[in-house]
C-alpha cells in the first residue's frame, strides 16, 4: 500500500488492509515504533489486530533496524 502520507488517517487505512487479510479463527500482532501515526488518539485498532508499542528509544528492539542495517551495508 502507497500513500501520499504518514498519519493516523493513513495507519488506519494500512489497518484496515491488514484486518482484512487476517483469517477469521487468526489474529495479528504488529509491533509498533513510537511514531506520531501509531500513538495517535485517533488511532483506529480493528478487533483482530494486537499492537504492542516497543519502548522510545531503543531501536534495535524494531526488526526493522536489520533491514536498513542490511542496505547500508551491502
Amino acid at each position: 500500500m502507497i500513500l501520499p502520507a504518514c498519519n493516523s488517517e493513513a495507519m488506519n487505512l494500512h489497518l484496515a488492509e491488514i484486518a482484512k487479510t487476517v483469517t477469521p479463527a487468526a489474529h495479528a500482532i504488529l509491533l509498533v515504533d513510537q511514531a506520531g501515526w501509531h500513538v495517535s488518539k485517533r488511532f483506529v485498532v480493528p478487533a483482530n489486530i494486537t499492537i504492542i508499542p516497543l519502548p522510545p528509544k531503543c531501536p534495535e528492539l524494531n526488526p526493522v533496524e536489520n533491514i536498513w542495517q542490511f542496505m547500508r551495508d551491502n
